[in-house]
């Protein structure tokens, strides 16, 4: 996955920003979608492209993926990929992929938090859709809840971030999967789930 057309450089202003207000809208909703968004990388994930897994909520890759950020290498900084990779990534890989555009391996991602997983090459697709389903098979209210909640503690102080985490819980705990979960527990069968 690669970044912006280049082509767009000579295009107008106006057209520059619709273009750029787009992918922000796009990287937006997939951090912020209230479905688990999983991004599988094979090869090269560039500018746009590394956005995009930084954007996702999980993201397995290849062990001979690499993800880089290059366009200062053109003169270009990618002020759009670092605002989701600055969030996914700590602040010193971030600003050495920005500065440098030097591409990171698979196991550079891995430590530095931009993917959860490394996968052999072979393996790569059957293991996206082992994490997919396994993923498919949780209830659903559940996931949307702990998501919304997860994106918005994040925001938060310590304090307050366990607090509403607190309250969150509770309300986990009312819903009718949540009692389904914890009797399927205690009943040592797996649950059922109401709404998918």
């Amino acid at each position: 996955s690669s970044g912006i057309n280049a082509e767009y450089g000579s295009s107008t202003t106006e057209m520059q920003h619709t273009i750029f207000n787009r992918c922000n809208d796009l990287m937006l909703s997939i951090s912020g979608s209230p479905v688990p968004v999983l991004a599988s990388v094979g090869g090269f994930a560039t500018a746009a492209g590394c956005q995009l897994v930084a954007a996702a909520h999980l993201a397995i890759c290849s062990d001979v993926a690499r993800f880089a950020t290059p366009g200062v290498n053109i003169g270009l900084f990618c002020s759009t990929p670092g605002v989701q990779l600055g969030r996914a990534v700590n602040r010193k890989l971030s600003m050495d992929m920005l500065l440098t555009g030097e591409p990171i391996s698979a196991e550079a991602a891995l430590a530095g938090g931009l993917v959860s997983r490394v996968i052999s090459s072979s393996k790569l697709d059957e293991e996206t859709e082992r994490i997919a389903t396994l993923i498919a098979n949780k209830s659903n209210p559940v996931l949307q809840l702990g998501i919304k909640n997860f994106a918005s503690q994040m925001r938060k102080p310590l304090v307050d971030a366990a607090e509403q985490s607190a309250d969150v819980m509770v309300r986990n705990l009312g819903m009718s999967d949540g009692k389904e979960g914890l009797a399927a527990f205690l009943e040592k069968r797996h649950p059922v789930w109401g709404k998918k």
